[in-house]
């Protein structure tokens, strides 16, 4: 019997007919409701036709697409018992690993997953009338996806097909546009009024930094929910950023709390999870990730304590990394957390930062699609027939590296071929659900290992085992294999799907199905992550064949393996090293087998401790597997080392003799005064033009002496303008010397912004104006009879007039046999001492 009691309660029923005139009108639309107003779960009631007593679902079938399996559980009994029956008849739902669904199903509730698999296997979607994308303002890529293939099967193939996107807080606007200009139906709230404590440490705590979250703030939020308790009725719910914070607050919550603490997150069991959404029988306080802050509804809580953290996938494309990060929660997150505690009543948030930090968050979550990993994304769209993803319409575009990384890993694995389209094996691969690396593992696990064993390893690789399993995944997996938690039980549910996927349960002669875990652990791993391959280098430490170092934890029983197939790494930012998280055991030849794409063999010059250094490698990427001496490199790699040494240490590795630098710095005069057709002659200049200038010496060099012995003067004069016949004039305007009124030549120094002429006073004698080169005045630089500096000036004349008496006065008593005259304008020039007479 329908709950009519609860359905009248429900406010967005108030909005339904408008919803309904604008999907009759425009097939689309946008709904917005605060959360508890029977969004999730009347809406879709209604849409199918059930609202009256008995009602079939005559509109066709009712698909709504959670983010999460909770979410699509608990959304799909709360429909059913407001239907007054059991799931599985009018309203069933389908999450990766359980489907509950009858032939009277009008209503499916599934993950945004499970609905892009169906998708690729049917694009028509028959018999299914409208499609609900609940919670869309999570921006979950596997969301986006879904829409986008929804909209292409609307104007393709279904355009009677109803498209909702509802959301409590999302961007309304976008998500209209992305429909075709979508009405936006907006629902009110009866939502109880919900007060908000800021309440922020007492002492500052470091920001987040990957994974890692200050314990002063997990103490604090513990000390802010022990608050809560004593100030407030009804229970809590606080939100944390991921298992290891829920842990680490509920040790420090204890016993002492006065209430049972519950953990929730997307590996606690069904169990769990289904106890937080019944009534309990005391009080409760609920640590909970992100999953609690949409779709469903925690019954008693009436205080939310925040964190203001949230957990965000980053990807180093690479070297082929990706991990979470511990972020700050957007406003939009916070909003929906808030909302947790007026959905039965009048309730309290405690926010555990600053109200002045408040308009600093960001307005929403970050697109998935910006910043994860997109190789399953692309694999989607290479299937769906759009290989980059440009015909589909998307809120945000995958960016452009990301995307070309995504599609080197899927060529790499053989998932789409030279064109971008999916192969044959592409398209199988996609249907297993699981990431492609993942599939590739399991596909070209299973012959070689039995289809049983590799659906094991890939199943632990698809999640995650708990970090108290240890590094070894060898090890992780017998402690799996043996049950008794609730990861052993999922492990173990995933696994029996994914054997059943295979079908046949056969090994190849090569690796028999008697192979030790170790070995099975590290081939079906190496299979699915090749670039992850790593050699020891000594201690803990190790290289992975992508390039980057790894580093096992202090006592890991993993230290002495020579080779490792590493699972799981991450690397936090301005780290040297990766930290390994799991690994298994391979050796050499395994690691040559799943690697093979990245093997070479060739020979390698290069400039290395300051010399060519010629060798043929044997390598695995990054890994040199074995080194031999090159007797006889080939002269053009040989010519390129030599130019990469010039890069590094300049060119200073030539012969640069007084003449030669001289010529340099000429040369940088004329091209800083006049430019074209002078030479640039800087370090980076003269090296890109290493060619022009350098050769045939250059190629005749084999190693570093031979680049001393190149004469870099004589080289330098190639680049003189020739053939715009003005070399001619190096002499006239930027001459070696200069020559004086005393007969002297002194040599001009270039070396400085203005050349510099360096002479003795006396010698100027009767020069009233400044010599000029290339228009510029030189600086001259006056010197005693000692050669000491005594005056420096641009102006002569000025100097004679006005600046010469004082140097005469302090200079004539030291320096008596030296001709002081009074008018220095029209004495006579000399280079030595007054004339005996």
């Amino acid at each position: 019997m329908i709950r009519e009691d609860a359905l009248a309660g429900l406010p967005v029923r108030g909005a339904l007919p408008v919803l309904e005139r604008a999907l009759d009108a425009h097939g689309a639309a946008v709904l917005c409701a605060p959360p508890g107003t029977g969004k999730t779960t009347l809406v879709p009631i209604a849409l199918a036709g059930l609202l009256e007593s008995g009602g079939t679902g005559t509109r066709g079938r009712v698909v709504v697409a959670e983010p999460r399996r909770i979410a699509a559980r608990a959304a799909a009994r709360r429909m059913a018992w407001l239907l007054g029956e059991r799931v599985g008849g009018r309203v069933g739902f389908t999450v990766r690993g359980e489907r509950v669904v009858g032939p009277d199903t009008a209503i499916e509730v599934v993950t945004t997953g499970v609905l892009l698999q169906r998708l690729q296997r049917d694009q028509e979607l028959a018999g299914v009338g409208t499609v609900v994308l609940d919670e869309c303002h999570e921006r979950h890529l596997d969301a986006d996806t879904v829409a986008a293939f929804l909209l292409d099967v609307r104007e393709t193939l279904r355009p009677e097909l109803r498209l909702l996107a509802a959301s409590a807080t999302t961007d309304a606007e976008g998500w209209a546009r992305l429909l075709g200009g979508a009405p936006v139906v907006e629902a009110e709230g009866v939502a109880h009024p919900v007060d908000v404590v800021w309440a922020p440490p007492g002492r500052p705590v470091r920001p987040p930094h990957g994974m890692r979250v200050d314990p002063a703030l997990l103490a604090h939020v513990a000390s802010v929910v022990r608050r809560a308790l004593a100030e407030r009725g009804g229970d809590v719910l606080c939100f944390l950023p991921g298992v290891g914070e829920i842990a680490r607050v509920a040790g420090l919550l204890g016993d002492g709390a006065g209430a049972e603490v519950l953990q929730v997150h997307g590996r606690a069991p069904a169990a769990v999870q289904d106890a937080v959404l019944s009534p309990g029988r005391r009080r409760r306080v609920v640590l909970a990730t992100s999953v609690a802050e949409s779709s469903l509804t925690v019954p008693g809580v009436r205080v939310v304590v925040d964190s203001g953290l949230a957990r965000e996938p980053r990807t180093d494309h690479a070297r082929g990394l990706g991990s979470l990060t511990t972020v700050r929660a957007s406003r939009a997150a916070a909003r929906q957390r808030a909302g947790r505690a007026g959905r039965e009543a009048p309730g309290t948030v405690y926010r555990c930062w600053a109200e002045a930090e408040d308009a600093g968050l960001p307005r929403f979550p970050a697109p998935e699609i910006k910043v994860a990993d997109l190789t399953a994304f692309a694999l989607q769209a290479a299937c769906w027939g759009d290989p980059d993803a440009s015909g589909l319409a998307l809120l945000d575009p995958p960016p452009a590296g990301a995307m070309a990384a995504a599609r080197s890993v899927l060529g790499a694995v053989g998932a789409v071929g030279p064109s971008g389209r999916a192969t044959d094996r592409g398209r199988r691969m996609a249907r297993l659900g699981l990431h492609p690396r993942l599939a590739r593992a399991l596909v070209d696990g299973a012959p070689e290992v039995g289809s049983r064993r590799a659906a094991e390893v890939v199943a632990l690789l698809s999640e995650e085992p708990p970090r108290e399993y240890g590094d070894d995944l060898a090890a992780a997996w017998r402690t799996a294999r043996r049950g008794g938690d609730a990861y052993g039980a999922r492990w173990r549910a995933e696994a029996d799907r994914l054997a059943r996927s295979l079908g046949g349960t056969g090994s190849a002669p090569g690796r028999p199905a008697a192979a030790s875990d170790d070995a099975v652990a590290g081939f079906v791993t190496a299979l699915a992550f090749p670039e992850r391959l790593a050699r020891a280098r000594g201690g803990t430490s190790y290289l992975m064949v992508s390039g980057t170092g790894a580093e096992l934890g202090e006592g890991s029983p993993l230290r002495s393996a020579p080779w490792l197939a590493v699972a799981v790494a991450d690397r936090q930012a301005q780290a040297a090293s990766a930290r390994v998280r799991l690994a298994a055991v391979v050796d050499e030849a395994t690691a040559r087998t799943a690697a093979g794409h990245l093997a070479a063999l060739g020979e390698e010059v290069r400039w290395e401790d300051g010399d060519v250094v010629a060798r043929r490698v044997d390598r695995l990427g990054a890994v040199e597997l074995s080194v031999r001496p090159l007797p006889e490199p080939g002269p053009g790699l040989v010519r390129d080392a030599l130019l990469e040494g010039l890069r590094r240490e300049g060119p200073g590795l030539l012969s640069w003799s007084r003449d030669a630098a001289a010529l340099r710095q000429r040369l940088g005069f004329l091209h800083r005064v006049l430019g074209t057709p002078w030479p640039d002659v800087s370090d980076t200049s003269l090296l890109d033009r290493a060619g022009e200038w350098l050769e045939p010496e250059l190629s005749r060099a084999r190693r570093r002496a031979d680049l001393a012995r190149i004469d870099a003067g004589e080289c330098l004069r190639r680049l003189l303008p020739w053939a715009a016949g003005e070399a001619a004039r190096l002499d006239e305007l930027a001459p070696e010397r200069i020559e004086v009124p005393s007969g002297s030549r002194i040599r001009v120094d270039y070396s400085g912004e203005q050349p510099v002429l360096a002479v003795k006073l006396q010698e100027l004698f009767g020069l009233q104006e400044t010599p000029r080169l290339a228009g510029v005045p030189v600086l001259v630089h006056l010197l005693s009879p000692a050669g000491r500096p005594a005056a420096v000036t641009a102006d002569l004349a000025s100097f004679w007039r006005d600046g010469y008496r004082a140097v005469r006065a302090e200079l004539r008593g030291r320096y008596p046999k030296h001709p002081w005259p009074e008018d220095p304008g029209t004495a006579e020039p000399t280079r030595g001492v007054k004339r005996r007479r």
